[in-house]
């Protein structure tokens, strides 16, 4: 990959600030459609979960998986 001048890496840095990738996890379905999932939470959940995910940096769908292996071994 060739190097970049100062001006494209500026612009590239622009394009990425300007046009956040985020989704909004505000609507109901997110984790539906980003990982296929056929489950539909509540927003809140939705957000507690992304929010979670995050500050793991992880995934939600580790975060839930992480969730359900720990109520499953408390009622074990």
């Amino acid at each position: 990959m060739p190097d970049l001048t100062d001006e494209e890496y500026d612009a590239l840095d622009e394009y990425f600030t300007k046009n956040d990738i985020m989704p909004d996890i505000s609507s109901p379905g997110f984790f539906a459609r980003k990982y296929g999932m056929t489950v539909r939470l509540d927003p809140e959940t939705t957000r507690i979960i992304a929010d979670r995910a995050q500050a793991e940096h992880t995934t939600p769908a580790h975060v839930i998986g992480a969730l359900a292996r720990e109520k499953i071994a408390a009622s074990a």
